[in-house]
């Protein structure tokens, strides 16, 4: 891949980050880069070093097949060579790197002051413990363990000592529902499930050891060998207190884990559910901890050996269990957090991701671990109990690295600059986002409000089968243009195809596709080998296809367009959801917007537009009229759109990607919606089909 020796960029870091930065400028990226993909081997050779191996590979570095006419798809990095990676993210940094009294996380709960932070030798000690739960319980190397909890510091710990133990975690998002739950439980045929009593959204209860009770319940139907469910008493933490006598009702609310310190709460007047109980398959966490020991050997595994299980959604409706493995994924989380977040031992990090998604397995969990790095785990919501929560944090803590998601920032847009302002945010360095493009609107936002104008941004694309960041910028080294994802990061060798499958240089827009394999690149589809082969190569044999359209500019900069089946084509004219979108929301009117394609007799497909609008507004004739003359200013008469339906609420899966299969499906009045089992709000997609647009604009 080519890439210019100087770009004439919008944006550029503060020259005070440049001085301390790991790639301090264009041309460092570019060497690096050149080193990466021309040597990978000895490239990803000098990242393994770093970690501790029992023992060094003794094939190939990598040997990979991406071509489907040649045989099975493979990729083996480092396939010979043994660690663990639960012992070079906490025994390596507490016994080599002395950083034992150093924090790991603080945890912010949902409640304002209810917190508490965790060092690293004491999760450590933690991890061990239940590591040593685990193997008790019968679970051994190779196994699967469900884990269904919230954003709480045990999520951490079950998953850090299933690592250590060779068993396979497979988080499930606390949001989804007993049937969720059940499918993935029983595709993945898990032997335990972790889980926690209740917990609170904002000021909803969501009462989840009940919906594990549901899923184990259509489990037991269906033969599951799953046969105990592991139980945190979290929100009811206060009554096993005043029942231990360490306190009583009075005081409020105290969080209280061994060794673990803990701030008080106002957080007593909460309701807390009585926990169903099953004694016969349930088993409390703090009395299987209670006597553990400390100390637990890690189980060696192959650089190749399954790490964990993270299900996705797919095409067909059915989830796909994305696998990833232990050595590969560890060196790249750790390279991608350390480069594009530009790591320092002083930063506070802070992604506010749930864990149950890849972003909070790879950069709330190993990909800052694997650095040494303090990180904020936080459990409650961007809005909650107003809308200036974030940056409160961000002040509470001195955080310096911040990563969030567009849908975020555009949510906290709605609200103006005021609960922004209100706080100083004079710590941040680096901003971040993750899960979809965004448009140049919120990004302009998030750089002059909630950055000042001083903290370059991120712009990740990645997805859950890439397993880390692999178009993104670097802060110090790459100038930012407002919703690219800039260029590929170290190893990752894109290109553009067209619909043949060729190769398309220079300015192009089509198929994204990566030519070669980078550490954290995911290696099968659980139990399906099949279906990841169809995935993924069989379109362009020798290519990853990501299903992602994108184009590259005169620069070289790639910028995302969506999902391959979001790109529309109008009267042979190839056009891009994501730019129609972005010109929609530059209306003063609009906060959000959606676009799909609709048949068309004429056309082919035409664009039909979902808009939510800003508080106060009201949605008429002559505002459709304006979003119609802006769509064709800023893009052309090819793009206007067909037809305009106000949406107050949009259907989004629980990470907050809107899910457009479906809006798709509300287009074309076609109640036929397959899975929906990761809508957030179903009640949205009812109130969408019954206001749609029926006659063209």
């Amino acid at each position: 891949m080519e890439l210019p020796a100087e770009c004439d960029g919008l944006f550029r870091a503060p020259q005070s980050l440049v001085l301390e930065a790991h790639v301090p400028s264009l041309a460092a990226y570019r060497e690096r880069y050149r080193r990466s993909v021309e040597e990978p081997h000895e490239f990803w050779d000098d990242v393994a070093k770093e970690f501790y191996w029992r023992s060094q590979h003794s094939g190939p570095f990598l040997k990979y097949n991406f071509d489907v006419t040649k045989g099975k798809i493979f990729i083996e990095w480092m396939k010979g060579a043994t660690t663990n990676i639960c012992y070079n993210l906490l025994d390596r940094n507490v016994n080599e790197k002395k950083l034992g009294d150093k924090i790991a996380f603080y945890w912010e709960g949902n409640e304002p002051g209810d917190s508490m932070k965790i060092s690293y030798s004491e999760l450590l000690h933690k991890v061990c413990q239940f590591a040593n739960v685990l193997r008790e319980q019968g679970i051994k190397k190779g196994d699967r363990v469900s884990i269904y909890m919230p954003m709480i510091i045990e999520l951490v710990v079950a998953m850090l000592a299933c690592a250590r133990i060779g068993a396979l975690h497979s988080i499930v998002f606390a949001g989804f529902s007993a049937d969720s739950l059940c499918e993935r439980i029983l595709d993945s045929n898990c032997s335990l499930l972790i889980t926690a009593d209740a917990f609170y959204r904002g000021d909803k209860l969501i009462n989840l050891k009940q919906i594990a009770d549901e899923a184990l319940q259509k489990c037991k139907d269906k033969d599951s060998p799953l046969k105990n469910c592991i139980v945190v008493k979290h929100l009811g933490r206060e009554e096993e207190l005043v029942s231990d006598g360490i306190c009583s009702k009075s005081p409020p609310l105290k969080r209280l884990c061994q060794d673990v310190q803990e701030k008080e709460t106002e957080s007593s007047k909460r309701f807390h559910p009585k926990t169903p109980w099953n004694s016969h398959v349930d088993l409390w966490w703090h009395e299987l901890m209670k006597n553990a020991s400390k100390e637990c050997e890690p189980e060696w595994c192959d650089a190749e050996d399954e790490l964990f299980i993270l299900y996705t959604s797919g095409s067909t409706g059915k989830p796909k269990g994305v696998v990833h493995t232990v050595g590969g994924y560890m060196i790249f989380t750790a390279a991608t957090f350390k480069y594009v977040f530009d790591h320092h031992p002083e930063d506070i990090y802070w992604c506010t991701a749930d864990i149950g998604w890849i972003t909070g397995h790879s950069y709330l969990t190993y990909g800052p671990l694997a650095n040494g790095a303090t990180s904020v785990l936080f459990e409650g919501l961007p809005i909650y109990p107003d809308v200036s929560r974030m940056w409160s944090i961000i002040d509470k803590y001195q955080v310096t690295k911040f990563y969030t998601a567009p849908t975020a920032i555009r949510l906290l847009m709605k609200y103006g600059d005021e609960p922004v302002k209100k706080y100083s945010r004079k710590s941040l360095k680096v901003l971040g986002t993750v899960g979809e493009p965004i448009n140049p609107e919120a990004w302009l936002w998030y750089y002059r409000v909630v950055g000042e104008e001083r903290c370059p941004i991120v712009d990740t694309f990645w997805q859950t089968e890439t397993g880390g960041h692999v178009l993104t910028p670097l802060p110090a080294a790459t100038p930012m243009k407002p919703g690219s994802a800039t260029f590929p990061f170290f190893g990752v060798v894109p290109a553009i195809l067209d619909e043949s499958g060729e190769e398309l240089e220079g300015e192009a827009e089509g198929y994204l596709v990566f030519k070669q394999p980078w550490p954290g690149i995911m290696r099968t589809v659980y139990r399906n080998h099949q279906r990841f082969e169809t995935t993924y190569f069989k379109k362009f044999p020798g290519y990853y296809v990501t299903g992602d359209g994108c184009k590259r500019d005169k620069d070289g900069y790639y910028w995302i367009t969506g999902r391959i089946d979001d790109m529309l084509n109008v009267s042979g004219h190839l056009l891009s959801t994501a730019e129609v979108e972005s010109a929609l929301v530059e209306h003063s009117s609009i906060s959000e917007a959606a676009v799909v394609s609709h048949p068309h007799p004429v056309k082919g497909e035409c664009l039909y537009c979902f808009v939510t609008l800003r508080d106060g507004q009201k949605f008429t004739t002559a505002l459709m009229d304006e979003l119609r003359k802006q769509v064709r200013e800023k893009i052309g008469p090819i793009a206007t759109p067909d037809y305009i339906q106000h949406a107050p609420g949009l259907p989004k899966t629980r990470s907050g990607k809107i899910m457009r299969r479906v809006l798709r499906k509300i287009a074309k009045n076609d109640r036929d919606l397959g899975d929906t089992s990761t809508v957030a709000d179903p009640a949205v997609i009812n109130h969408l089909f019954s206001n749609r647009c029926e006659t063209v604009l």
